[in-house]
């Protein structure tokens, strides 16, 4: 993962939770004497944590009512503010367990949430866990800005466990309910995190229109009157997002253009941190664009910036990149050395997508230890995909269980249970009315499936007495055949054999060239008989229009019992008999699973069935109807349409289908009848 992924994310989730945990609820006053938050605001680090300390002991030896339970919010608050989670957690906890004994709507999912926030980077399954209790809760009380901050906070934990298509999901749900309040201090890191998901997907044009959509919303907050400060720092923030885009779309240029805009001195006073992340993300783009200039002091002056703050994490992949610049300077030892201590620190701080990248690179340039580092990249690499493998379907799981314990809590309330003996009701209701339907569907499909046995038997008695046509005519041509070697070839032979025979004992000049016109004749004997066995060889010509019989039969037949108007088209100097069987069968049943679909479910007034032979070996076959039509996204794994699909996949045809509801549908298939000879 690039330097610059790993800036946005931190300074993103920095924004976010602290917009989120400074709103404190308007039914109680921030002047109480519980809490003083504009003293505890003027005091240093270590003695906030005492200040805190003393309202908790206090609050122990109050009674449970609103001032308690919102003073215990926001001592979690100021505790996580100051990094101490644990304490956070336990004040959480506290104002958690007292909103539940009275049932406090709206400070039990927001207790819940923060107990998440505490969980958010040590135990990620029950950050989401709480999110999602928190989540549900605001949804009974139609708190929606609440309701899209927890799914935000779900697409967070999904991100950083690398569940980037859940992730997507939820992140535009949180979208949806951020838009109905035009609440752009929320829609921005929304939009943000989406861009950096599509990132992740490999999506890089709708990654990059979703960070514009959120320099826009910075826009807007600008005008609203946002702090000129906080606008600076995450309009920075975005266009660092742009860039990256761009490296991974390889257009160094550009960002490089962006990059260098950003990089003043100004910057460097304000904040030391984002300047070091600028400039190394500068230095990146331009080595990648191989434009060595300044490359190396700009990456170690990032490098001496991040490591007097101690940011392992930074220092990491700054790290990383100076191994790859001297890499490109074919400086392999300094490179290794490099390397090598980028793989220490990211062992150290357990980051395991730099672990892999640190690995592959040494296992190319360490030549002497090349086999250690191969191996210790396909461990690692296989432990994190036994991780992945074990943890994909964990939020899942939560989801499903949150919702059984839920279901289960129902049970223990009178009313709750009056509510599961009319859901009760309902649902016999329902069943009662699917099955009379069911019934009722059932009896059209027999209807209906008696019909089709009809049209069936008609098909199969067309046949057979198609076979019997066929029968006949092939006794009539044996018996004409059988005729003329008779009485044509056999006499011939004869008398031939008997003027040879005759003029066998004599050699002058005469019999000599009338022994010759009886050679001859021998010849045009052989002509006639190779004649007669072409003829015999073009027996199947009854294939071609039987099979064209068949086709106008199955169509005329849907006149008995549907109202679709049937037309059947096909060009009339159409050649059947150089088709192969396999074709046609595939063919005819394509034609009457479509004919089966239509009078089932499309109600259409009209149906074209159209076979065109299209440069001598294109076969193209096309159903078009005028009915309801359907959506294909949702009905495309029916089992009608699978048949149609896998007969023409069977014989390497393409097979297409055109519908949408209202609009009728089309199907095409196309052969090409040389296809089963490669």
């Amino acid at each position: 993962m690039s330097t610059p992924t790993k800036i946005t994310y931190f300074l993103l989730l920095s924004f976010f939770f602290s917009c989120q945990k400074n709103d404190s609820d308007v039914s109680v006053k921030n002047n109480t004497t519980l809490f003083d938050k504009i003293y505890l605001d003027g005091l240093e680090k270590n003695k906030k944590e005492k200040y805190l300390d003393s309202i908790g002991d206090l609050l122990k030896s109050k009674d449970n009512n609103s001032i308690v339970r919102e003073t215990y919010l926001k001592v979690a608050t100021e505790y996580y503010n100051i990094n101490n989670l644990e304490k956070s957690l336990s004040s959480s906890l506290r104002a958690l367990k007292l909103s539940k004994q009275v049932n406090d709507s709206v400070r039990i999912p927001k207790a819940l949430y923060y107990v998440g926030d505490c969980y958010q980077n040590s135990k990620r399954d029950s950050a989401y866990f709480y999110y999602l209790q928190a989540e549900k809760l605001y949804y009974k009380i139609h708190d929606y800005d609440q309701l899209g901050r927890m799914l935000f906070n779900k697409a967070y934990v999904l991100f950083y466990d690398g569940n980037y298509v859940e992730c997507e999901v939820e992140i535009s749900k949180a979208l949806q309910y951020f838009k109905k309040s035009s609440n752009h201090r929320f829609i921005y890191p929304s939009n943000t995190l989406m861009g950096n998901c599509l990132e992740k997907l490999v999506k890089y044009d709708e990654a990059l229109r979703y960070h514009e959509l959120a320099l826009r919303d910075l826009e807007i907050m600008k005008s609203q009157g946002e702090d000129k400060d906080v606008i600076a720092n995450y309009n920075l923030i975005s266009v660092i997002n742009i860039c990256n885009l761009y490296d991974l779309k390889k257009e160094f240029s550009k960002s490089i253009e962006k990059l260098q805009d950003l990089l003043t001195e100004d910057l460097r006073k304000k904040s030391p941190r984002l300047y070091a992340n600028v400039l190394s993300n500068l230095a990146y783009s331009k080595m990648k664009n191989r434009d060595y200039q300044n490359v190396a002091p700009m990456f170690f002056e990032s490098l001496r910036i991040v490591d007097s703050m101690g940011i392992e994490s930074e220092i990491l992949y700054r790290k990383i990149h100076i191994g790859e610049y001297f890499l490109t300077q074919k400086d392999t030892i300094k490179s290794v050395e490099t390397l090598k201590e980028a793989n220490q620190l990211a062992i150290k701080i357990k980051n395991s997508n730099e672990i892999l990248a640190s690995l592959k690179l040494l296992s190319k340039l360490d030549k002497k230890n090349r086999l250690f580092y191969a191996n210790q990249y396909i461990k690692v690499s296989d432990s994190i995909n036994g991780v992945q493998k074990n943890t994909h379907n964990k939020y899942a799981r939560i989801e499903y269980e949150t919702s059984k314990i839920e279901d289960e809590n129902k049970v223990l309330t009178k009313e709750n249970f009056y509510i599961l003996i009319v859901s009760f009701g309902l649902v016999l209701m329902l069943i009662l009315i699917i099955v009379l339907r069911y019934l009722k569907y059932r009896n059209k499909e027999l209807q209906f499936i008696k019909k089709q046995q009809k049209a069936n038997d008609e098909i199969y008695q067309l046949l057979t007495e198609q076979h019997k046509k066929i029968d006949l005519a092939k006794e009539s041509e044996k018996a004409r055949i059988a005729k003329e070697l008779h009485d044509g070839v056999m006499n011939k032979i004869y008398g031939v054999r008997m003027n040879l025979g005759f003029f066998n004992s004599l050699i002058d000049e005469e019999t000599i060239e009338k022994r010759k016109v009886y050679i001859t004749e021998l010849q045009n004997i052989e002509s006639e008989i190779r004649s007669i066995a072409h003829d015999l060889r073009r027996g199947s010509f009854f294939d071609g229009n039987d099979f064209n019989v068949l086709l106008s039969s199955l169509i005329e037949n849907q006149k008995e019992f549907t109202k679709t108007q049937f037309k059947y088209l096909n060009e009339e100097m159409f050649e059947w008999t150089t088709v192969d069987n396999i074709y046609k069968i595939n063919l005819y049943r394509i034609i009457q699973e479509a004919i089966l679909n239509i009078n089932k479910y499309a109600n259409a007034k009209n149906c074209t069935v159209k076979i065109q032979r299209k440069d001598n070996d294109i076969l193209q076959l096309s159903i078009t109807d005028d009915g309801e039509g359907f959506d294909i996204k949702i009905k495309k794994g029916g089992i009608g349409l699978s048949n149609m699909k896998e007969r023409a996949n069977s014989l390497k045809g393409q097979f297409d289908i055109e519908s949408k509801i209202g609009t009728g549908t089309k199907i095409e298939v196309v052969f090409n009848l040389q296809a089963l000879s490669y």
